[in-house]
């Protein structure tokens, strides 16, 4: 490395995790366990739940009221291996009830996606993104094999 130049980007595995407050802890458990296919990995207490799904994790805390402008999420996205497998999610939600914020549609981007709404509102997206659905899908098969 030449002295005084920056150093070099380092790289990441991508997003491992996502916290979530919520009002109603018990709904959103529920949400992400039964609808969304995560499980439970740890509840240290009555406060505080840990999902998995063997490749990401997301958080639950127990919150009286959401916080502030400053903590508050726009979405989070959860990749599928498939443009099918969103149209899939789509029947799955509206069988459970989700709302849909917005149907499966096509990206520009070649991106297929859909929009729903988790319990206190949080949107989710759930997205069959080309460039690194296969990779993650084979990270998830290994780790389940």
């Amino acid at each position: 490395m030449t002295p005084g130049a920056p150093p070099p980007q380092p790289s990441h595995l991508g997003l491992h995790h996502v916290a979530l407050r919520t009002r109603d802890l018990v709904a959103a458990r529920r949400f992400w366990t039964e609808v969304m296919g995560y499980r439970v990995e740890w509840e240290p207490d009555a406060d505080n739940c840990y999902l998995t799904s063997g490749v990401d994790n997301v958080a639950l805390h127990r919150a009286d009221a959401p916080g502030d402008a400053r903590e508050r999420l726009d979405h989070l996205g959860i990749v599928v291996a498939s443009a099918e497998a969103v149209a899939d999610w789509h029947r799955w939600l509206l069988a459970n009830a989700v709302e849909i914020a917005a149907a499966p549609k096509t990206h520009r981007d070649g991106a297929t996606s859909l929009y729903c709404r988790a319990p206190d509102g949080v949107l989710v997206q759930i997205i069959h993104h080309p460039p690194i659905a296969p990779a993650l899908a084979r990270i998830k098969e290994r780790s389940h094999g």
